[in-house]
């Protein structure tokens, strides 16, 4: 009887490990998705988004607002967790005030961290991570964003119409 016991307890163990081992990686990857394998869901619009994420920072980080600006649709609108609301006039603006200003911020995207989903009879969303800084009393400043990209592709032309940018 005692032996019984002592199987069922050491049976009972190795159960409850397995089903806690299994539980836990199962839980890690719902909250952790391997973006390697997961993502994209369609890689040609994943590239092109990405080739398009890249010419509209390269405008950013260089500071040419004109550039910049083409990546925009006039009805783009900003939501941003400590800004707040702005429409395209109201981001012009502040796009040009943070490149009049004496320090270069510069934005790097976390390639790993993007995910990128069709719109039908739209466009794409595009959602990330990406690295702001600048330097500051001789020190680099730096801050990772979450962004989400609303694409809009209109007469062969990508451009952005809502932008969602977070956890500041």
């Amino acid at each position: 009887m005692r032996l019984n016991r002592l199987a069922f307890a050491l049976i009972s163990l190795i159960l409850t490990g397995i089903s806690y081992n299994s539980y836990s990686q199962v839980n890690k990857e719902l909250i952790e998705p391997d973006y390697k394998t997961s993502f994209p869901s369609d890689k040609i619009l994943s590239d092109v988004i990405l080739f398009q994420d890249s010419l509209l920072f390269h405008a950013f980080n260089s500071q040419k607002l004109d550039d910049f600006k083409n990546f925009f649709s006039e009805n783009q609108e900003i939501y941003q967790d400590n800004t707040g609301f702005r429409n395209y006039t109201q981001s012009m603006e502040a796009f040009q005030g943070l490149f009049n200003m004496n320090y270069v911020l510069t934005r790097k995207l976390l390639k790993e961290s993007v995910e990128v989903y069709p719109i039908k009879d739209y466009g794409a969303i595009e959602v990330g991570l990406h690295t702001f800084c600048h330097t500051e009393n001789n020190k680099s400043d730096c801050g990772t964003y979450k962004f989400v990209h609303i694409w809009n592709l209109k007469d062969g032309n990508w451009k952005i119409t809502r932008i969602i940018t977070y956890n500041h």
